[in-house]
Formats: structure tokens, C-alpha cells, sequence
């Protein structure tokens, strides 16, 4: 049964807690993982303006690129299970929702946040799917891993949509008066309450990995709760705070001490039109005593130990994050494809397990589409998502292998394709399709050759 108005508005101020609390943590992961991230603290308030303006201009973010090299490393192409029809009016409502595109956004927010969710709702004709950030939707679990108790999303202007395993509960929150003072001086309406008979809160959870330790944290050295290190973003913050203030030291010596100063001894100019003759002179006379007049220059300062420096710590962040050293550096020379191949192995390892997650998730929300549908579609468990393969192992070998596998182990063609990199499961059917058509013909041909050799016969 669905809960009443005051059984409503309890959910939705606990849950509206829980989402202003996780919603620092990630606002400030989110500022990293963008580029906006604080200055470095060492720079005092008094600092001149030119050295503030180089500050923002210090922050030379790698987290795009950590995050996207395994974002466009991971697509899913198909869906397979037993190849029924009911399998495939599930893939053609993942087609109507441009999953195809959309899920790389459940996927970018998983990889930078730790976790995103996916949200499927019955719709005209077909289910609605969502992907959804966890700064906009708060969710709540019990002793079930799979299905949450609860969920909170934020819609936007004031309002609010609260899930359980029986309906959908729209709310208004508007806080009592403009000064904010907690949940106590929340006002919230319930608006509208529409029951989906999915049985389970209708919310997928995608994580970036599985941790036991998760709900876990260590407090920090001073009580409060640390940032929680999941995704990719946030075990990377202090490495990116060392790279930003490493630029910020190579801006300034570049600025103040990267050309040779001069400077003369026992003489002053008159003014600023004498100082800049002088600077301007290729050679310079004095009028002056000579033995009282000194003429001589610094050296410049040299920049490569901050350059080696802030190259040393691409390198640590690439190491850390298991993402290739060229992508971060961009230091790839003449590589083969061997040896392409090598140097993204770890990259290939952590991919896999990602697809083993992430897969996991779409198979559930794939179930949850089948559910959701009208009339309902039974997707066995059994199901597999199929990914796109985009490691860099060379094309030609790769089809070398898939040849070798069909002639030596007697392995059916047909059941290979999907294994070409590139070839999505579209192809994949259109290519089963025409050489069904061309079997076909074929077969045709040899009855009709048999029958004429049959007529010759008696002839």
C-alpha cells in the first residue's frame, strides 16, 4: 500500500538530510573533477595581483582525462540471452530510450563519483530510462544490495520526487524563512502519488567498484568525516593539489626569474626615461667615477627541475589511476602496436572489471525494463550485455585470431562476429540475416541443379 501524506513528508525530510550531507562531498569532488578546484593555500592575501592571476591559471586538471579514457573504453553493443523475442523487444526499448548515447553519462558519473544510478519508469509505449547523478538523487539501502528502500531525486524549482517499492511520490520543499536553519524549517507539500506496481523501488545502482568497506569510513584526524576515497577523482585529489602548486612554482619563476635581470652599482637613474634608455642601450657610458660604478647581471633562473617535477607527478597520477602514461604525458613516440598494446594492459585489466560491474547493472536495469513493460516481458537471468571491444590490439591480428579459432577449433563463424572490434550488434544481425538469404539461395540453386540432373536422366 502506498504511504499517506505524513508518512511522505517523514521520508522525504530524512532523505533530504542524508542528500545536503552527500551533496558537499560531492560538490567538491565534482569542482576537481572540473577544473575548479580551490588556489593553493600558500598564496598569501597580499600577494601582488599578477600573482594571484597566475594562480587560476596554475590548475592543470588531469582528472578529465583519467575519467574519460575509461568512459570512451566502455560501450555496450547488444544485449544476448537465449535470442528470443522477448530478448529483443527488451533491446529495441534500450534503442527508443538513445541509450546508445546516454549511457556514457551513467558512466562518467559512476567513474567520477564512485557511484550513478539508473532510473526506469513505465511509460507510452515504452518504459522510460534515466540515468541520474548521485547529486541529484539520493538513495537509501538495506540488507538487499540490489534494490534500495528509498530513493530522494532532486527535479528541480523546489521540487522533489521520493521512490519505494510501490509508488512515486511527488513533493514541494520550501524552506519556512529565507535564513536556512536545518530540516525543522522545511515546509514540504505532497503534490501527486502514482503507483508503478514494479514490486521494487525502481532505481539501479552503478558502482566503480565493489568495496565491503564502503559505508565503513575513517574519521578524519580531526572527528569529522573525511571525503570518502571512491571513483576515479577522488583518490587523485592530493596528487592534483601537488601538480597545481608545482605550476604555480613554474609560473612564477617563469615570470620573475626565468630571464636575465641586470642591475648597475653606484648609480641611479634621474627617471623613468633615463632607466629605460639605459635598458634599451646595447652599450652603456657613465659619467661617473668608473671606480665607483658597478655594471653586472643574475642569472637566469632555470625551469627544468619544475618541468621534470610536475612530469614526475603525470607519471605517479598515471600509475595510480592505471591509465597510460602517453594519455596523461602525451609522450608517445613510434610506438607499435604491440607495444601500444603493452603499455595499455593495465588499462585493459581495469576496463574488464568495470564491464563486469557496469554489465551487471545494465542487466539488472534491463530485467527492471522488462518488468516495467506492457505487457510485461520475461528477461531470464541468464542475460549478458555484449561490450564494444576498444583495446588497442591491432585489427589485423585481431582477425587473424578469430580465423584460427573458426578453421583449427571448428568454431562457428557466425558466432565470432560480434567479436570484430567495431562491430555493433546491429551489424551483427544484418550480416546473420544476409547470409541466411544467401544460404537460402544457395540451397535453392543446388535443389534446382538436382532436379534438372534428374530430368537429364530420364531424358
Amino acid at each position: 500500500m502506498p504511504l499517506n501524506s505524513k508518512q511522505v513528508v517523514e521520508q522525504v525530510r530524512l532523505l533530504h538530510g542524508y542528500h545536503l550531507a552527500e551533496r558537499l562531498q560531492l560538490d567538491r569532488i565534482r569542482r576537481y573533477w572540473k577544473g575548479r578546484q580551490a588556489l593553493p593555500a600558500v598564496i598569501p592575501s597580499s600577494a601582488p595581483n599578477e600573482v594571484h592571476v597566475m594562480s587560476q591559471s596554475s590548475r592543470v586538471n588531469v582528472m578529465p582525462i583519467v575519467v574519460n579514457s575509461l568512459v570512451q573504453s566502455l560501450f555496450v553493443d547488444g544485449f544476448r540471452a537465449n535470442e528470443s523475442a522477448d530478448d529483443l523487444q527488451v533491446w529495441e526499448v534500450w534503442q527508443a530510450n538513445r541509450m546508445d548515447k546516454r549511457q556514457s553519462g551513467i558512466h562518467r558519473a559512476g567513474f567520477g563519483f564512485g557511484a550513478s544510478y539508473g532510473v526506469v519508469v513505465p511509460g507510452d509505449p515504452d518504459p522510460v530510462i534515466r540515468g541520474v547523478s548521485p547529486r541529484s538523487l539520493t538513495v537509501l539501502y538495506g540488507e538487499d544490495p540490489e534494490w534500495p528502500i528509498w530513493g530522494l531525486e532532486k527535479l528541480g524549482n523546489g521540487l522533489w520526487k521520493l521512490y519505494d517499492d510501490e509508488a512515486f511520490y511527488y513533493a514541494e520543499i520550501k524552506a519556512k524563512s529565507p535564513l536556512y536553519s536545518g530540516d525543522d524549517s522545511l515546509e514540504i507539500t505532497v503534490i501527486d502519488t502514482k503507483e508503478h506496481g514494479l514490486e521494487v523501488t525502481p532505481i539501479v545502482r552503478y558502482l566503480d567498484e565493489e568495496d565491503l568497506d564502503d559505508e565503513d569510513e575513517v574519521e578524519a584526524e580531526n572527528g569529522a568525516a573525511d571525503l570518502p576515497v571512491r571513483g576515479q577523482v577522488s583518490p587523485l585529489m592530493p596528487l592534483q593539489d601537488q601538480i597545481d602548486l608545482t605550476t604555480f612554482d613554474l609560473q612564477i619563476a617563469q615570470h620573475y626569474g626565468a630571464f636575465r635581470q641586470r642591475y648597475i652599482l653606484g648609480w641611479v637613474a634621474d627617471g623613468e626615461a633615463d632607466k629605460l634608455k639605459a635598458s634599451a642601450a646595447r652599450v652603456w657610458t657613465f659619467d661617473e667615477d668608473p671606480s665607483e660604478i658597478s655594471v653586472g647581471e643574475f642569472e637566469q633562473t632555470d625551469v627544468k627541475g619544475f618541468l621534470e617535477s610536475r612530469e614526475s607527478s603525470l607519471r605517479h597520477a598515471a600509475t595510480l589511476s592505471q591509465t597510460p602514461v602517453h594519455e596523461l604525458t602525451g609522450s608517445l613516440i613510434n610506438l607499435s602496436a604491440e607495444a601500444l598494446a603493452a603499455a595499455e594492459a593495465g588499462k585493459d585489466r581495469k576496463v574488464n572489471e568495470r564491464q563486469t560491474g557496469m554489465g551487471e547493472s545494465h542487466e539488472q536495469m534491463l530485467w527492471l525494463v522488462g518488468r516495467a513493460s506492457s505487457p510485461q516481458i520475461d528477461v531470464p537471468l541468464n542475460g549478458q550485455v555484449v561490450w564494444r571491444d576498444t583495446s588497442a590490439r591491432a585489427f589485423a591480428a585481431t582477425v587473424d585470431g578469430l580465423g584460427k579459432l573458426a578453421q583449427m577449433l571448428n568454431v562457428p563463424p557466425e558466432e565470432l562476429w560480434e567479436r570484430i572490434p567495431g562491430v555493433t550488434k546491429d551489424d551483427v544481425d544484418r550480416w546473420k540475416k544476409t547470409a541466411q538469404s544467401g544460404s537460402a539461395f544457395g540451397d535453392l540453386a543446388a535443389l534446382l541443379d538436382r532436379q534438372a540432373g534428374d530430368l537429364a536422366g530420364v531424358a
